[in-house]
């Protein structure tokens, strides 16, 4: 899967499980600023399984700091798709989120700072602007961004960030899925990685679902970039503009002193009323 792709579809989990506004699933509710915030954290984890490889266009996300880590990360991880892009990676990208958000440094005029936190964001926020192409192709455009989110992940983590390892292991997981999708597959085992008989290699359709190098796919993407992966990442790509944009309008709803759930309900009902009183004209028989 293309990586401006998983990053949308990070972001769209992301609003699907923590946000609260219709056609979302609430599970993690978090505050809008969390959703917001979130949603580029997540972006950018469902872009961390390829920093396994020093060519990717993440490793370029914020130089040279992006491109050191991805050299360690391909080293360690074995290279390209292989223990990234597996059940155990998941777990240790989880870990790692879990760890960071525990480390912390007490401050005079600021209180608890979570250092830990506003570092993974830097990187990861990082990952995410040099996907979308939300910095543009600066590099002094992308540290900005990714420093300013940091900065304030850093200072609000304390109280707003507990869920940190759940954006990262749920933008780490989507990542996974995406690429079980293609033809190519993953090593979800991996270290393990368990190869075929000669009969199942020999065998159409069974052999593009466990791979003779051992990847386990479920292909119905087709190659990376097909035109079935665009089918799929549009509408995930406007549901996730949709989860942010009801977030920020919630946000500043309830600045303005207004219970944010009842208006943005009673916007969703009239645009339900819209759509179905067009329906009904668009099917109406012509006079005459």
């Amino acid at each position: 899967m293309m990586g401006a792709h998983h990053a949308a579809c990070g972001a769209a989990a992301w609003v699907a499980v923590a946000s609260t506004a219709p056609y979302t699933l609430g599970w993690y509710p978090v505050s809008p600023l969390g959703v917001v915030a979130g949603a580029l954290v997540c972006a950018g984890a469902a872009l961390a399984p390829d920093a396994d490889h020093h060519d990717a266009t993440i490793a370029n996300s914020l130089p040279p700091v992006s491109q050191w880590v991805c050299d360690v990360v391909g080293a360690v991880a074995g290279g390209h798709r292989n223990g990234t892009h597996s059940l155990l990676g998941i777990a240790v990208l989880t870990g790692v989120a879990w760890a960071a958000g525990h480390l912390t440094v007490d401050t005079a005029a600021l209180g608890e700072l979570a250092l830990g936190a506003g570092v993974l964001s830097l990187l990861l926020v990082a990952f995410a602007a040099q996907a979308l192409r939300l910095a543009g192709t600066r590099r002094l455009h992308a540290w900005a961004l990714a420093l300013a989110l940091a900065g304030f992940v850093t200072v609000a983590a304390p109280t707003e960030w507990t869920w940190l390892p759940v954006a990262v292991g749920l933008g780490a997981s989507v990542h996974v899925v995406g690429d079980l999708l293609t033809t190519g597959g993953v090593p979800l085992l991996w270290p393990w990685e368990p190869r075929p008989p000669r009969w199942w290699r020999r065998t159409p359709v069974l052999r593009d679902v466990w791979r003779s190098g051992g990847n386990v796919a479920l292909p119905v993407l087709g190659s990376a970039g097909s035109w079935r992966e665009w089918l799929m990442v549009v509408p995930v790509g406007l549901y996730a503009t949709y989860g942010v944009t009801t977030a920020v309008a919630a946000g500043t709803l309830t600045s303005l002193g207004y219970d944010a759930d009842a208006v943005l309900g009673r916007v969703v009902e009239l645009a339900g009323a819209v759509v179905a009183a067009a329906a009904v004209i668009g099917t109406a028989p012509l006079p005459g």
